[in-house]
């Protein structure tokens, strides 16, 4: 099995540091700008999910960056930051 290449090496003298791929830091970004969305709408998790159709146990997985938000879903969170009220329609 391929060794996964560190892109943050974890900190020698903080016991309590790890080591983070590259998978692992684009995984943490796009967790990032889900919540930052949702955030700066002023929404709970419960109401995004509910009001773009996006399911609740999904959306905590890509904020707390368990499961990597795929390209669709990245390119549907900015669109909703750009027009939440059209993209609401939308989906409505």
């Amino acid at each position: 099995m391929k060794k996964e290449h560190i892109v943050l090496p974890a900190d020698p003298s903080d016991p309590e540091d790890f080591d983070v791929t590259r998978e692992a830091m684009e995984r943490g970004q796009r967790a990032r700008l889900i919540r930052q969305t949702r955030t700066g709408l002023g929404l709970s998790q419960q109401e995004f999910a509910s009001r773009f159709h996006v399911p609740v146990g999904t959306l905590r997985d890509w904020e707390q960056a368990r499961a990597r938000a795929p390209d669709f879903a990245i390119a549907y969170v900015r669109v909703i930051g750009r027009h939440p009220d059209i993209v609401s329609q939308a989906v409505g």
